[in-house]
């Protein structure tokens, strides 16, 4: 299963029997089976029919159209709903649980912190040169990671353990860019720098695929645990996304490091860093890998919180004279 980058101009998809046919400029380019399709990224302008997106639920291949400058989200097309009512009925339930949401985000950030750990011991490996704002973070990291699984921590103090654990995080994670790129720390809407621009359009396609796989796994992507419930945010995926930004972190960390993406391929446009068509092209390439194994991390976690759940999801009303 695969992901469809669309991010040329003139592109149109028709539906052909079960596969999709793209045109550029009105002459037939390729044929992609829905078969092989997990996802589609929709970034330039792009014709589509209402066939095509009948076709794409029904295969239960999400698609998400992102704003050709930046890369924001503006819509989604998601697959077939899942009918277990009964384990959304249970989510719903959980929310309200304090010491249930603290449980999970003991979970979510305790994740979060052995990765933010993981990925700065191997960094030091690889830059001695960095060791003092690395080993200062490490240190930071190991003390706040005892703290998480404290028995008087509530759900506040736990929020400030993340908060101090990721600006510790990124005091060392930015010393180990080049100066060129001017990258001091994280910014966004507009991203000012091309790490901040990389680091924007990973999480934005992470946490697009966090809420499908919530989705897909009959779970309501708005209603998370750590986070709280805000007008519009998916705020399960925004939880399930955070055990999994370190290894985002990493993936940009080495697209620089190894030169695949390299200052040449950005421009600033009104204060806003872009990447460029060939840049985006090495991003998209490299990015799917990475995705697919992304994509089954969520769909363990999804599958772990929904056992969870479902073991608290109310049974089935049966009148006695039924035969079920």
């Amino acid at each position: 299963m695969a992901t469809l980058y669309l991010d040329r101009k003139g592109l149109e998809i028709r539906l052909d029997g079960a596969a999709l046919a793209l045109y550029e400029d009105g002459r037939r380019a390729r044929t992609v089976p829905l078969s092989l399709l997990e996802r589609v990224v929709i970034r330039a302008e792009t014709r589509l029919t209402s066939s095509v997106v009948g076709a794409l639920a029904d295969a239960g291949c999400s698609a998400v159209v992102l704003s050709g400058r930046q890369g924001k989200r503006l819509a989604v097309i998601s697959g077939r709903a899942h009918n277990d009512a009964a384990l959304r009925m249970a989510q719903y339930s959980a929310v309200g649980d304090p010491l249930w949401r603290l449980e999970w985000t003991r979970r979510f950030i305790g994740a979060k912190l052995a990765r933010q750990q993981r990925f700065l011991e191997r960094a030091l490996d690889l830059r001695v040169d960095r060791r003092k704002p690395i080993s200062d973070a490490l240190g930071t990291l190991t003390l706040l990671r005892t703290r998480i699984s404290e028995d008087e921590l509530s759900l506040d103090s736990l929020r400030g353990v993340e908060g101090a654990a990721q600006a510790a995080y990124f005091r060392a994670y930015c010393s180990l860019f080049a100066e060129a790129l001017a990258f001091n720390g994280r910014n966004r809407r507009p991203p000012r720098d091309p790490v901040n621009a990389c680091l924007s359009l990973g999480y934005t396609l992470v946490h697009f695929e966090a809420a499908r796989a919530a989705y897909a796994a009959g779970l309501d992507p708005f209603l998370g645990f750590f986070h709280e419930i805000a007008f519009g945010r998916e705020s399960l995926a925004c939880d399930l996304m955070e055990p999994v930004r370190p290894l985002v972190d990493a993936w940009v960390w080495e697209m620089f490091r190894s030169r695949a993406l390299r200052p040449e391929h950005f421009t600033l446009d009104k204060g806003a860093c872009l990447l460029e068509k060939t840049g985006r092209a090495r991003f998209y390439e490299r990015f799917e890998p990475f995705m697919t194994s992304v994509a089954r991390r969520f769909k363990g976690y999804c599958r772990v919180l929904a056992r969870a759940l479902r073991s608290q999801a109310p049974c089935l009303p049966v009148d006695e004279e039924e035969d079920l």
